[in-house]
């Protein structure tokens, strides 16, 4: 079988199935990082992510600085979704040696711009020669003990939220977006999030994630979600990614006391967009004219 007949979702499932894991790794593949035994109070978080030319960006279409910060952005959006905060980063870079140095040097300027934003050091990486620019961050972070949010904690009853607005990011913000760090953390440390990802691949796609690992069902309302002014359809919105927002499900009372007493000093918005269900029910889009919508696990898939 060639992976492409496979896909992506059944080949990671492949490959943890034979992934060795030890009593200090408390969560391994299958969510946005890795969670390892830390201190007491505190885990560690692990994650990795590739930036490929013309398949994350185009060359024509991004300046090196942006690359830069998009790069090292969707390792910090993935410990944000963990409800941890980033610490050290190791760069890798594959590149072709006609590139200029001064490329290379806003690349590396876009990388660090937001890595000093947030405090993270970069204590190394690799170079090598490539046909394609390619980078390959990987990232530490930590969690406090009590502040670790999962996709696999949502429960029935469960109302769904999402920040900011979904769709049209192709159109610049998959480049300069500000990862959702200080969003997450005042929401972990002052209300219970069952569950959190953040919207990479969809919110169609990413949903369903945090519904699998969670084996629940749930149903979102096409009239409540916030699309961007920028999306060409509701349907490009929900199942092209790279927007980088929180979805995240809380308590109906817990949602009630955030919408009531921490709405009005978050600077970004969040959506309440529809529930958790149980997982007979499936999973469903409530259109705008009442009508429903199966839906499955569709978005930006790499195979």
């Amino acid at each position: 079988m060639k992976i492409k007949e496979l896909g992506e979702i059944e080949l990671i499932k492949r490959i943890a199935k034979r992934a060795r894991l030890d009593s200090s790794v408390i969560k391994g593949i299958g969510d946005d990082a890795a969670v390892l035994r830390w201190t007491n109070g505190k885990r560690l978080l692990f994650t990795c992510d590739m930036l490929l030319e013309d398949v994350h960006f185009k060359m024509a279409k991004a300046t090196p600085f942006q690359i830069g910060w998009k790069a090292i952005a969707r390792n910090m959006s993935d410990i944000a979704a963990m409800g941890g905060m980033p610490k050290y980063a190791v760069v890798s870079i594959g590149m072709s040696p006609a590139l200029s140095t001064r490329f290379l040097d806003e690349l590396y300027r876009g990388i660090r711009k937001l890595a000093d934003m947030f405090k993270v050091n970069i204590v190394g990486g690799d170079m090598s020669r490539s046909k394609k620019l390619t980078i390959d961050i990987s990232m530490i972070g930590e969690a406090e003990k009590r502040d670790l949010t999962l996709r696999s904690g949502a429960i029935e009853g469960d109302v769904i939220l999402v920040t900011g607005s979904i769709g049209g990011s192709i159109k610049g913000r998959h480049l300069n977006f500000i990862p959702r760090l200080s969003e997450a953390q005042r929401l972990v440390r002052n209300f219970k999030i069952n569950s959190m990802i953040d919207i990479s691949d969809g919110l169609v796609l990413d949903l369903w994630r945090i519904l699998n690992a969670s084996c629940v069902g749930g149903r979102i309302y096409e009239n409540t979600i916030p699309i961007s002014k920028d999306a060409s359809s509701v349907e490009s919105a929900i199942y092209d990614g790279e927007d980088y927002e929180l979805l995240f499900t809380m308590s109906v009372n817990a949602a009630r006391r955030f919408f009531k007493t921490a709405l009005e000093r978050f600077e970004t918005p969040v959506t309440l967009i529809g529930e958790i269900m149980n997982r007979r029910y499936g999973y469903k889009l409530i259109k705008g004219d009442g009508k429903e919508k199966i839906l499955g696990p569709r978005g930006f898939l790499q195979f």
